[in-house]
């Protein structure tokens, strides 16, 4: 994907510990942006993940399609 150009703010000591850490790893400070802001996204998705799981829980129709495909399961065990 073609890179894109921004601008925009930080505060100081954020833009701060950036400089330090880039120029302790000689890393550029965009590409410790970059891989914050995937970390970040990641965390972001776990987080989706978790709540919608947690909403299932208490779906009682999740919950019975769950134990339908858990029967259907241990009937495939029991056939092999």
């Amino acid at each position: 994907m073609k890179p894109v150009t921004f601008t925009s703010t930080l505060p100081a000591e954020v833009w701060q510990a950036l400089d330090v850490y880039a120029a302790k790893f000689k890393i550029p400070r965009n590409r410790i942006m970059e891989q914050a802001l995937l970390a970040y996204f990641d965390r972001l998705k776990q987080a989706e993940y978790t709540r919608s799981f947690k909403k299932a829980a208490g779906d009682p129709e999740m919950i019975s399609m769950a134990e339908e495909g858990l029967e259907d399961y241990l009937k495939i065990l029991d056939e092999e």
